[in-house]
């Protein structure tokens, strides 16, 4: 474990407009955000884990299993805003300054804790880097073209050039060897530079594409790509759920945490 204090948030709703009831659903018999709280608590890098919630069901079911939860306001539009409140409960509860903050969605129940510690691994090592994503690979060409997936188009260096949420860069031309690249959303922000970001006002080209990473890009700021080999699936709808499902019957991290309290 690192010498920071670098707290995951898990922010989650049970109002989601695709699938409501999302964080609840339950994979192999255990709600989804139940499996993603385990799988990130096991990443080394992390101090502590939090689900950020406005729903009582999400919040008792996390103290139920002994985790660690922090209620947020109702109001929220964007899981940036409910992190920040969280963390600055938590800074007021522990006496202790957060000084990173990863973010993980609540809706990754594949997340594997090493991709935790990848995500970290070049904030902790420069500490001129303000926030990373992790960088995906992307497949198939239909979740290329899948709108629930975040497109990604980076630099030499990695650096986050665009995100979108249409299949970039363009096939149009009939070329098959484009990069097909995804934000994979495990987002580590130095604390006051969360702050900073949820001051901002949101950008054009962010509400365009409904991609919240595009408001950095517009304040002439960088997003650091850090690539995984670790494959994951957001679950977005029912039909994800299903899928995941089946993928997890198998997942080796499941049979390590599922027998064990926490």
């Amino acid at each position: 474990m690192t010498s920071l204090n670098c707290v995951a948030v898990l922010p989650a709703r049970m109002g989601s407009s695709r699938f409501p009831g999302k964080p609840m659903a339950k994979i192999l018999g255990v709600p989804m955000i139940e499996h993603v709280y385990r799988r990130v608590k096991m990443a080394k890098s992390l101090s502590e884990v939090y689900v950020a919630t406005c729903d009582a069901e999400i919040y008792e079911h996390i103290f139920a299993i002994g985790g660690k939860a922090v209620y947020t306001s109702d109001k929220h539009e964007r899981c940036s805003d409910r992190c920040a409140e969280a963390m600055l409960k938590i800074e007021s509860e522990k006496s202790k300054a957060v000084d990173i903050l990863v973010m993980v969605q609540g809706d990754e129940p594949m997340v594997h804790p090493e991709m935790i510690d990848e995500a970290l691994a070049p904030m902790l090592e420069n500490a001129e880097i303000y926030i990373t994503n992790l960088l995906g690979t992307i497949e198939t060409v239909e979740e290329f073209e899948d709108p629930n997936e975040v497109k990604v188009v980076v630099d030499r260096r990695n650096r986050a050039l665009y995100f979108s949420r249409e299949p970039i860069p363009s096939r149009k031309k009939g070329s098959l060897q484009v990069p097909m690249l995804k934000q994979v959303c495990m987002i580590p922000f130095r604390r006051d530079f969360l702050l900073e970001y949820n001051e901002m006002e949101p950008s054009p080209l962010e509400v365009i594409e409904s991609v919240d990473m595009m408001r950095i890009l517009e304040n002439d700021l960088q997003v650091l790509m850090v690539p995984t080999s670790h494959k994951t699936k957001a679950v977005d709808t029912i039909e994800d759920l299903h899928r995941v499902e089946k993928e997890m019957l198998v997942d080796p991290l499941c049979s390590n945490y599922l027998t064990h309290d926490l």
